[in-house]
């Protein structure tokens, strides 16, 4: 009996560890599909929630199932149709999304989002609107300031060299005072990051400008190096990249001369910054020269010797330095003989006293019996039998005495003088800006 009663609990003992396994697999399965079904159902309830918190989708329908999720329904824009994908996607356990929402075609809904935005902002307006009538009256007040310091007279003046560097000074000054009220004013409105914005766009449009308007700028800066440096004054005759004249005015843009002829001529200043600048009127005195061509027979020395004397003894001709005569180049024409002499151009004409001293010099040589350079030529005709007669050359003239009391034509320089007042009488108009000051440091 003991032992009957053992194999009865060895029997009970093993029959319920060999059923465990086949009782615990039937069950495993039926949980498993209910928790699919509970967890699309979570899904579900979870994405509804969430769209319900947004307030825009309250027309959408939620389906899930095995993980797919399927949308349906409108919305006010197809942005916010589109934006659904990525939001429900965010959501854990979402294998796919069937997105079959559509934009409303109700109009009023549609208009809705905007109006309330408009309405927020307005609000928004409403609630800033005292803190940005308080920074624009500091932007206003920091402006003002500064154009009452730009338009100060002595201390630009002083340290500008000309008015013309003074007003750019001002205008520094003022758009300085400008930007510091910008600042102030963005600061208080808690903005500043917008002020990086606006200089960046600035940047770029004056990058833009600036090759736009090229030529214009290149004017500019030579005008503000050509009024400090300041290379010529009115009524000065100069030369300029070819050009020759009295100098009207400088401007902003362009220099004014006035040539001889009577014409205006104007020059761009980069033009004039760039080019070789001669100044006729820098020195007082100022040198003549003329050219004469002897016959190869002539004394050159005696003549250059009558040449020198004659220029010296006129009487616009200066001392210091002395006149002087040399030997230039041999040509077929004959011997080149240069004659320089000196006058102050104040009041001599450059032109007059060249023509006079030539004049005087060629009468002075023809009576001591030298013979100006002939250029005609005498041509042999060859392959005829009978040859051709030669023209028989003239005697020679005899010699004459020099004419020591020629008289002098007047050499003044009264043609100058009357374009001088030509200049002074346009420049009193006061038409016009003009960079020049008598009393600025000449280059």
């Amino acid at each position: 009996m003991p032992s009957l009663r053992l194999l009865a609990l060895l029997v009970l003992l093993v029959l319920p560890v060999a059923a465990a396994p086949q009782q615990a697999d039937g069950p495993a399965g039926t949980i498993t599909a209910a928790q699919s079904d509970q967890s699309d159902a979570e899904m579900a309830v979870r994405i509804r929630e969430i769209l319900r918190e947004l307030g825009n989708y309250e027309d959408i329908t939620v389906v899930v199932s095995e993980g797919v999720v399927t949308l349906r329904g409108t919305t006010n824009s197809l942005t916010e149709a589109t934006a659904l994908e990525n939001l429900v996607g965010r959501v854990e356990g979402v294998v796919a999304i069937k997105n079959e929402v559509t934009e409303t075609p109700d109009i009023v809904r549609r208009l809705n989002p905007a109006m309330e935005r408009f309405g927020a902002r307005l609000e928004t307006l409403l609630v800033q609107l005292p803190l940005a009538l308080i920074a624009l009256a500091v932007f206003i007040l920091v402006v003002v300031v500064g154009t009452r310091v730009a338009r100060l007279e002595k201390p630009w003046n002083r340290l500008a060299p000309n008015a013309f560097i003074a007003d750019l000074f001002r205008s520094l000054v003022r758009i300085a005072f400008v930007i510091l009220g910008l600042v102030i004013a963005l600061d208080i409105l808690n903005a500043t990051a917008l002020l990086s914005t606006i200089l960046g766009a600035a940047g770029l449009i004056g990058l833009a400008i600036g090759f736009a308007v090229r030529d214009t700028v290149e004017n500019f800066i030579a005008s503000v190096m050509l009024s400090i440096r300041q290379p010529f004054r009115p009524n000065d005759v100069v030369e300029i990249n070819g050009d020759e004249g009295k100098v009207i005015r400088l401007t902003s843009r362009a220099t004014i001369l006035l040539s001889f002829d009577g014409n205006h001529v104007r020059i761009p200043n980069s033009t004039v910054f760039k080019s070789r600048i001669v100044n006729f009127s820098q020195n007082p005195e100022r040198r003549f020269l003329f050219t004469l061509k002897l016959d190869a027979a002539a004394d050159f020395e005696a003549v250059r010797a009558l040449a020198v004397r004659i220029v010296q003894n006129l009487p616009f001709v200066l001392d210091m330095p002395a006149a002087d005569a040399w030997i230039g180049d041999i040509t077929d024409a004959g011997v080149e003989i240069k004659v320089a002499g000196w006058i102050d151009q104040r009041d001599t004409s450059i032109a007059l006293a060249r023509g006079e001293a030539l004049r005087q010099v060629k009468l002075a040589i023809e009576a001591a019996g030298v013979a100006l350079a002939d250029r005609s030529y005498a041509i042999r005709l060859q392959g005829t039998d009978a040859a051709l007669p030669l023209p028989q050359p003239e005697a020679a003239p005899r010699p004459r005495q020099p004419q020591s009391g020629a008289e002098v034509a007047d050499v003044g320089a009264q043609a100058e003088q009357e374009l001088k007042q030509l200049v002074d009488a346009e420049r009193d108009t006061g038409t016009g800006e003009d960079l020049l000051r008598d009393d600025a440091p000449k280059e």
